[in-house]
């Protein structure tokens, strides 16, 4: 049941006086007749053929977007709605119908088109009376229902605990196929804020919480800049009363000064534009109470043009550039303050061109500069462009994710990772950090793709946007044309190569986590990790060396008691040990091959690992206590081994050293590539030979790659070291 609706002590005529659960509970009652629902509001003061009087300002401001609109659906939907309500009363004391009526306002003064009004009207009947969305579906069709669905709350008795995040979940799942769902949940949401004051303070903050964590970054992603301001202020209020107390003070005082700096330069931008013979609107567009926050906070005490900003609206997009430089050759810009949102929009369909100018006084002025068009984007965001599944012929052409109003990138990202969570409480958390990421930075592939990337994304996290889960297999990338760890933080406009091993037994590194930033990357990373955990805790603490060189970073000493397996497939086969029977792992630390002199040691889960046995970790085993396992090379001569090619830099490089690794057999298990030092490159190479008989001719072909001045067998470390 919504937070402010309240069931009265003596339920009226339209009302059971309880909350029916959903699902297949729901499905079992009576069906209701509709139209006795809706007859004493037909039988009343306004005729069939006339529409009720309550919805006078919702079709005023429906009628100034769609003066065309068939009215109809709102009126049946009023009558409903009206009708199903009756007797629920809001914590506020108003009647419940107030609700759904105050929502639907808030989108028709948005632009929303007549089917989304329709299911706003309608959405909480199946969710707080007894309505059905089979009856929904019977009055209103397969739209309405839909969306009335999507804005339906999960049932506390049902889901418990997890109803909220799961409610969300529902939600956002719909919002892929019909982002008008999101669109009445954000008009619901600010009117329930509006009127938060009933509510007991605790209460209060933890709905706000849940609105600065989640709505308000949904907001800003579908561009409802209208909804997502008052949101910001609302929360403000709440959860920092203090500081909302403080910005009202310098506004109001601010609005009562005698002069008026934002007005005196906007006289002078209406007068450059006239004398140019542009037509275009100049507007003071003020702050809202938490930009000014933000304001005083980054400058120190606030000067007149702080409060607010000047907004141009012209009829073209040639028009914004013409007021640009206008402004630019009559006025004195700041052009460190140029942006250009119309030639690059943001991935919300945000368009415009902000500068900045300075005043007579010396203050700095911005300017918003877009068409009307773009203003009503701007603002409204998907809402405003009416119904996003229309015809293609009646939509304007789309150039990606950038201006695909029906699915963009982030939230296909964000219903790609949600299937994988685990359980609610990971959803959750994982969305929460998902939203806190508002800024997207789109990089390049060779192939001419794009990947939208949160800012501060490395190469670990392109290689999961774009490969998925096969992404595991990853073992470098090349950045700009330049080789590069996985751990690189990647910038707008990066050119990004992800370069693939070709063993399917390739698995991700645990440091992989540490540099992954997006949901999608960390929770396949994890993934795998539950599914495959570590033969003891101790090996899961320490991931193996060969993994740390995938993830860039260099790979610490062994511990004495942590002896680290390489990674893929068993070497069993290749080893006997003095135990019969007990699982065999090879060193990742000094990768052994025969006829290396070996030694084993048994770890926990009666593995036996096996060292070099001038590796550092037997010396340090050796000296706590740890009891030595006898082992010694058998028949079979499949081996792994980890490998260093020393090289000059030049371009593609790297693919020929791989390709003549691969002409020998080698699979090549993890890779990294140092950053170069003056015009030299160090690579490692972990590879799986069939026969341990290949290894020289394979460092042969490795030294006659072209560039290739040596190649070695990883060296252990001494106990020295």
């Amino acid at each position: 049941m919504n937070a402010e609706a309240v069931n009265p002590a003596t339920p009226g005529p339209a009302t059971s006086g309880h909350v029916a659960p959903t699902g297949s509970r729901r499905k079992a009652r009576p069906r209701l007749d509709l139209r006795r629902l809706g007859r004493a509001a037909l039988l009343g003061t306004t005729a069939r053929d006339r529409l009720p009087d309550a919805i006078g300002h919702v079709v005023d401001a429906h009628r100034a977007h769609h003066p065309d609109a068939d009215l109809e659906p709102l009126r049946r939907a009023y009558v409903l709605a009206e009708s199903s309500h009756r007797g629920q009363m809001r914590k506020s004391g108003e009647p419940y119908i107030t609700h759904p009526l105050a929502v639907t306002l808030i989108l028709a003064e948005l632009g929303a088109e007549t089917t989304t009004l329709t299911a706003s009207l309608l959405h909480d009947t199946v969710e707080d009376t007894d309505v059905t969305l089979d009856q929904v579906r019977e009055q209103f069709g397969e739209e309405v229902r839909y969306l009335v669905d999507g804005v339906t709350k999960l049932e506390k008795v049902d889901y418990g605990a997890a109803a909220e995040p799961e409610t969300f979940r529902k939600m956002l799942v719909a919002t892929g196929n019909d982002v008008r769902v999101m669109s009445i949940k954000l008009a619901d949401r600010l009117h329930n804020m509006r009127t938060l004051g009933v509510m007991r303070p605790e209460k209060q903050e933890r709905i706000a919480r849940v609105t600065r964590d989640v709505l308000i970054p949904l907001a800003e992603r579908l561009g409802v800049q209208a909804l997502k301001t008052e949101l910001e202020d609302l929360v403000f209020a709440i959860l920092h009363p203090e500081e909302y107390a403080h910005t009202r003070d310098l506004i109001v005082r601010n609005a009562a000064r005698a002069d008026d700096p934002l007005a005196e330069v906007a006289e002078d931008v209406r007068k450059v534009l006239r004398e140019a013979d542009i037509t275009a609107d100049v507007l003071i567009r003020p702050r809202h109470f938490v930009s000014v926050h933000r304001v005083s906070r980054k400058r120190g005490p606030l000067r007149g043009a702080d409060f607010g900003r000047l907004l141009v609206l012209v009829n073209e997009d040639a028009d914004c550039y013409g007021v640009l430089g206008e402004l630019h050759t009559c006025l004195t810009p700041v052009v460190s303050e140029f942006k250009d949102f119309i030639a690059v929009p943001k991935f919300n369909l945000y368009q415009s061109l902000h500068t900045a100018v300075t005043g007579a006084d010396g203050q700095v002025v911005e300017v918003l500069i877009r068409t009307h068009q773009m203003h009503k984007v701007a603002e409204a965001g998907v809402v405003a462009l009416g119904n996003p599944y229309a015809a293609p012929e009646e939509q304007s052409a789309s150039d990606g994710e950038r201006v695909d109003p029906t699915r963009p990138g982030w939230l296909s990202r964000l219903l790609d990772w949600q299937r994988a969570a685990p359980d609610p409480d990971t959803f959750w958390s994982t969305l929460r950090e998902d939203l806190a990421q508002d800024r997207e930075i789109t990089v390049f592939r060779p192939d001419g793709g794009t990947l939208g990337l949160p800012e501060g994304a490395t190469c670990v996290d392109a290689a999961y946007a774009q490969y998925g889960e096969d992404a595991h297999a990853c073992i470098g990338a090349r950045v700009n044309g330049r080789l590069a760890t996985l751990s690189t933080v990647l910038k707008d406009g990066d050119t990004v190569q992800l370069l693939m091993g070709q063993d399917a037994a390739s698995e991700p590194s645990r440091e992989w986590l540490e540099h992954a930033h997006t949901p999608a990357a960390r929770i396949a990373i994890q993934r795998w990790l539950t599914a495959h955990p570590a033969p003891d805790d101790a090996a899961a603490a320490h991931p193996d060396a060969s993994s740390r060189a995938r993830s860039g970073d260099p790979a610490p000493p062994p511990s004495p008691d942590v002896p680290v397996a390489a990674p893929g497939r068993p070497a069993a086969a290749q080893v006997l040990t003095d135990r019969p029977g007990a699982p065999v792992r090879l060193a990742g630390c000094c990768t052994p091959v025969p006829p290396d002199e070996v030694t084993g040691f048994a770890v926990r889960g009666g593995a036996v690992t096996v060292h070099r046995a001038q590796c550092a970790a037997v010396a340090r085993m050796k000296d706590v206590g740890r009891a030595e396992v006898g082992v010694r090379w058998g028949e079979g001569a499949e081996c792994r081994v980890t490998l260093v090619a020393e090289s000059f830099v030049r371009p593609h490089l790297l693919a020929d050293l791989t390709e003549a690794m691969a002409l020998e057999g080698a699979e090549i298990v993890s890779a990294t590539v140092e950053p170069p030092d003056r015009q030299q490159v160090r690579h490692t190479y972990t590879v799986q030979l069939p026969d341990a008989a290949r290894l020289p001719a394979l460092m042969r072909a490795m030294r006659d790659v072209a560039g290739v001045f040596d190649v070695s067998r990883a060296q252990p470390q001494t106990s020295g070291a």
